[in-house]
């Protein structure tokens, strides 16, 4: 069994056995047209990481804090809107959102854990706007998607109540990628 297949199997058993928020039942993964579908909206390809988890995990509702935001359609369970309407949403909006980052889950207070799909590990990113400072609102939250995925499994994420190094590094990128509509 290769690691992101150990991974995915650890993923799945958290992802049945916990809920956030209250949720009864894990959504059903998507399809293979669905994941089609949301890859051609956004224009680019999800990270084979991130559609596995859509794929056979489930379509969101797991994960830390409010959990995977629901890929193409629907609401995640704080209410917020699927992760395809989330990016076209904000690269529309005044203050700009980076190409080929996709928020996958909210974390409340307008921040998002994002991946950064044109990187070959799946970094994930934490939009965090407010900060106080709006010319640095982006962090790397991990260096990969398999090791924020396992840092939640572990409960080890910057967010966990026991971390004593919560601080984030800024993201390198952000001004080069980030752009107002």
């Amino acid at each position: 069994m290769t690691d992101t297949e150990q991974l995915l199997a650890r993923v799945t058993s958290e992802a049945r056995a916990t809920r956030p928020w209250g949720w009864d039942s894990l959504p059903a993964p998507v399809d293979a047209d669905a994941l089609a579908r949301a890859e051609d909206a956004l224009g680019f390809r999800l990270p084979p990481l991130l559609a596995a988890l859509y794929t056979r995990v489930g379509d969101g509702g797991f994960g830390p804090e409010y959990g995977l935001l629901p890929l193409l359609e629907g609401k995640s369970s704080a209410g917020e809107p699927a992760a395809v309407e989330k990016y076209l949403g904000m690269r529309g909006s005044e203050q700009g959102w980076p190409e080929g980052v996709l928020p996958i889950s909210h974390w409340g207070c307008a921040m998002y854990a994002c991946v950064d799909c044109r990187t070959d590990t799946a970094q994930v990113l934490l939009f965090e706007p407010n900060g106080g400072d709006p010319r640095h609102m982006w962090f790397v939250d991990s260096p990969s998607l398999a090791s924020w995925l396992t840092s939640w499994l572990d409960g080890t994420g910057w967010y966990e109540e026991d971390n004593d190094d919560p601080d984030l590094p800024s993201w390198q990128d952000e001004h080069a990628r980030v752009r107002p509509a």
